[in-house]
């Protein structure tokens, strides 16, 4: 088999389990909050310190693979995430808010390692196969998307009469088998030129156009996807929903992110990065609409299933057009600066979104993103035409 879609097959699967387990804490964690703090209004708070963890290392491990190597950061971090498992486990059995957000902040910072499976699928890729390297590395949430919700739904009354402690002493499981499968992927290192310099500033990077707009874009992206994702078990608690039908709707929302992934590399090859990432606005946009229009379960459904669609063609098309702008000796701390504001974000927006749901509703969380798609909407458009005007000059 070919280098590159062996590393591809690798980091897929790898992509499977690590989204797995971030898809049962985002099935249970807003649950698991309502129960275990102190006030309603911090039931999200558990969700936002995961993403915080996140945050925190995604500059600090970009810069360790830098030196050690993606396969060694990868395998180092899967002992985070069976650390902080077992601390969330713990914590839920003894009823203790506080050291279940401890927890799940553990865990973040091996999904901080793990967010870049798609950039090491990137870095071992031909500039032709990056964009399907990219996408089809994605896919391995699709199975997340089943494998997570359902592994919540069995394992939550492991340790009955206490519910979801079973769920994340069970993630351990999951990190164990990461790290085997880790083991076997092979990233060329850095070279010793490569590794001499770290390039030009960081600024000057992103003051690229095409770098700015693939930040911002991708950076929204997640945060719109944060906000609605986030409230939306509580949102459908309130409505009267059980937990075996949110965690059917967050099973529909994991099936939307990834399983455009099959086909979305293709699809950026073919128009380019620009306009798929244009119809990712146009289908959250649409989300948007079908989660005002009413409160029944298809609006529930639907509404996510669309916001993942839309999510992945922005994010994989924001992905690809940042790996152009930046050499190799640059991307660690490109690459790093671009997952921790993407993750800054999605905390600030799991932070928020129980706030705004406790105390404003359901259609305000929907009405407060659709500032952020048009911004990212101008810039987009902005950046064709000057792509456009440059052509016809050349």
């Amino acid at each position: 088999m070919d280098a590159a879609k062996r590393n591809v097959l690798i980091l897929a699967a790898c992509q499977t389990l690590y989204m797995s387990g971030t898809t049962m804490m985002i099935t249970t964690s807003p649950l698991i909050g309502q129960m275990l703090a102190p006030d309603p209004q911090w039931a999200t708070l558990p969700l936002a310190a995961h993403h915080c963890g996140v945050m925190a290392a995604t500059m600090p491990a970009s810069q360790i693979m830098r030196r050690i190597g993606r396969r060694n950061g990868f395998m180092m971090a899967t002992l985070f995430g069976m650390a902080g498992a077992s601390i969330a486990g713990y914590a839920i059995l003894e009823a203790w808010f506080w050291i279940f957000c401890l927890g799940v902040f553990v865990v973040g910072w091996f999904n901080g390692f793990a967010v870049f499976y798609r950039f090491a699928a990137a870095d071992a890729s031909t500039p032709e196969f990056r964009p399907k390297a990219i996408s089809w590395v994605l896919t391995g949430g699709l199975f997340a998307a089943l494998l997570g919700p359902q592994l919540a739904n069995l394992t939550k009354d492991l340790l009955a009469p206490v519910q979801f402690s079973g769920s994340y002493f069970a993630l351990i499981g999951l990190y164990v088998l990461n790290l085997i499968i880790v083991s076997f992927v092979r990233i060329p290192p850095l070279s010793a030129a490569e590794r001499a310099t770290t390039g030009r500033p960081l600024l000057q990077i992103l003051a690229q156009p095409k770098c700015f707009v693939a930040v911002i874009t991708a950076v929204i992206a997640y945060g719109v996807m944060g906000l609605l994702m986030t409230s939306t078990p509580l949102a459908m608690l309130a409505c009267g929903f059980e937990f075996s039908e949110s965690a059917v709707v967050i099973s529909m929302h994991v099936i939307g992110m990834f399983a455009p992934s099959f086909f979305a590399g293709n699809l950026i090859s073919r128009f380019g990065s620009l306009r798929i990432m244009l119809v990712g606005i146009l289908i959250n946009l649409i989300c948007v609409g079908i989660g005002l229009a009413g409160i029944d379960f298809w609006n529930f459904g639907a509404g996510l299933f669309l916001l993942g669609v839309g999510w992945n063609f922005m994010f994989i098309g924001a992905t690809t057009l940042l790996t152009e702008v930046h050499t190799p000796s640059e991307r660690a701390k490109v690459q790093g600066f671009n997952d921790f504001l993407i993750f800054g974000t999605i905390t600030m927006a799991a932070l928020s979104s129980g706030n705004l749901l406790h105390f404003f509703g359901w259609n305000i969380v929907n009405y407060g993103v659709l500032p952020f798609l048009c911004v990212v909407l101008v810039l987009i458009l902005w950046l064709v035409r000057q792509q456009s005007r440059e052509a016809a000059a050349a």
